[in-house]
């Protein structure tokens, strides 16, 4: 986004009805707000930004922080800075209980500075048991909002400094696309585009559905226009981000496919590398597969979750395939790309699984050879279908077929891995290496990670490494001069 010209607002109107301009307007009035404070207290005002969960929440972050940014923030350390952010994520049960443990932290630090605020956004506030939790539990949070309104961060900040009061403002239903809000990048040389809000599979054990609401399709003409902005401002590499991106484009009124946007970002001049998550198996074509297989610059790693191997499993889950069709889909995509890497998700110990259902995924791991998995036991979330199953599995039950999974995982991934070795490869080089003094690291066009000696001045570039030693899951590498 281009900067915003803030001083050009009349505070003293009304506030527009129209997006983006409202939420402009409560911008500039933060703005306003903060300059007092910072001019009464002689130091400027801090927020400190939380993100749980997906990249997609890490990618709103940078957009909530764009918010805070603009209205005067700048950005702190830690919790002890005036307005602390979380922006929560309910996949998981576990998710849930650090949020409410850092809000247990953070109330001490707020009975020593009673001035500083605290909000909370994401896809856990969508739940109205955690709203109910908040307002008894936790009265000292100042803002309340969804997943679906956060652009009105702005504003319910404003409303909670007017107010004097807690403010909870939840929304339900299919997300409002705002367009042109600010943004602050975590890294200037890559970032996310989200394409598409929402979701609409209703997996059994999945709450996502029902606290992000219906898919929700961009336009590709405002995505194609942030791209070429982000590359402008010197982005090389672009992840576009959606639950299910291989849905994109149903809902809009010219409908498209999520294959024909990526022909079209793929047009862009100067960009590099193009990625994309989360693909569901149901939904990923023969044309997708084509134009991943034409392109050069689509970067040769799939994120394809299984879940289960058991097709009596994948039904009950609402998958929407069965072990077959998965197989037969790896089987395609390995054929017709043989350097793409797939990797996946896999939960163990849903509701009714047997050995010999465990057994069916272990088998698909073997067969698809997957570059790395994430590997998660079952976590019940209230409001899903799997939540009321019965048959709930043991934990010591979980907890030795997890430890199976990981250890084939593992030994598959080593495997995949040492195909590499030996090569040169084009590394975008991301950060300094946290434990190795003089080293950067840097991922592989299939999403690997390299560590070589370098210099910081090289982070954002593409250069060629030698990747002299596979290491299970990273590779050590020398810079080709």
């Amino acid at each position: 986004m281009t900067a915003f010209n803030y001083d050009s607002i009349d505070l003293a109107a009304l506030p527009p009805e129209t997006e983006p301009a409202r939420q402009r307007y409560f911008i500039a009035r933060l703005r306003h707000w903060t300059k007092k404070r910072q001019e009464a207290l002689r130091r400027p005002l801090t927020c400190f930004v939380t993100t749980f969960g997906c990249q997609m929440n890490a990618h709103e972050s940078e957009k909530l922080l764009g918010i805070l940014r603009d209205a005067g923030f700048e950005e702190g350390r830690d919790e002890t800075a005036d307005l602390v952010l979380y922006n929560t994520c309910t996949v998981r049960e576990n998710a849930d209980l650090r949020v409410y443990g850092r809000l247990g932290r953070v109330s001490t630090i707020k009975k020593k500075n009673p001035d500083m605020m605290i909000a909370i956004c994401g896809c856990m506030m969508q739940e109205e048991h955690v709203i109910e939790k908040i307002r008894k539990s936790y009265p000292f949070v100042d803002v309340v909002l969804g997943h679906i309104n956060n652009y009105r961060l702005a504003e319910l900040l404003a409303e909670r400094i007017d107010c004097g009061h807690q403010v909870i403002d939840i929304e339900n239903g299919r997300r409002r696309i705002v367009e042109d809000l600010p943004a602050e990048r975590k890294y200037a040389f890559k970032s996310g585009v989200n394409i598409m809000f929402g979701c609409n599979n209703f997996c059994s054990y999945c709450i996502v559905p029902y606290v992000t609401g219906r898919e929700t399709s961009r336009e590709m003409k405002d995505i194609l226009n942030e791209c070429r902005l982000l590359v402008k401002n010197g982005v090389k590499e672009i992840m576009l981000l959606g639950q299910n991106v291989n849905s994109y484009g149903k809902t809009l009124a010219n409908p498209i496919t999520f294959a024909e946007l990526l022909k079209e970002v793929e047009k862009i001049e100067g960009l590099e590398r193009i990625r994309f998550m989360t693909s569901h198996p149901k939904d990923l074509s023969d044309e997708l597969i084509e134009v991943m297989k034409n392109s050069g610059k689509i970067c040769r790693h799939l994120h394809l979750p299984l879940q289960s191997g058991s097709s009596r499993i994948l039904k009950i889950m609402n998958r929407h395939y069965d072990k077959e069709q998965y197989l037969e889909l790896a089987r395609k995509i390995r054929q017709e790309i043989p350097d793409m890497a797939i990797t996946t998700d896999i939960i163990v110990g849903f509701p009714g699984e047997t050995e010999e259902d465990f057994l069916e995924t272990m088998d698909v791991v073997e067969k698809v050879q997957y570059d790395s998995a994430f590997t998660f036991i079952y976590s019940k979330r209230s409001g899903t279908p799997a939540a009321k199953m019965e048959d709930q599995i043991p934990a010591d039950v979980v907890k030795d077929r997890f430890d199976r999974l990981l250890a084939l995982v593992q030994a598959n991934a080593a495997k995949r891995c040492e195909l590499l070795q030996g090569t040169d490869q084009k590394v975008l080089v991301e950060e300094e290496d946290d434990h190795m003094y003089g080293y950067v690291t840097g991922r592989l066009s299939n999403n690997s990670v390299v560590h070589f000696e370098g210099s910081k001045d090289l982070i954002g570039s593409i250069v060629p490494v030698h990747l002299d030693e596979a290491r299970g899951f990273y590779y050590m590498g020398t810079m080709i001069r």
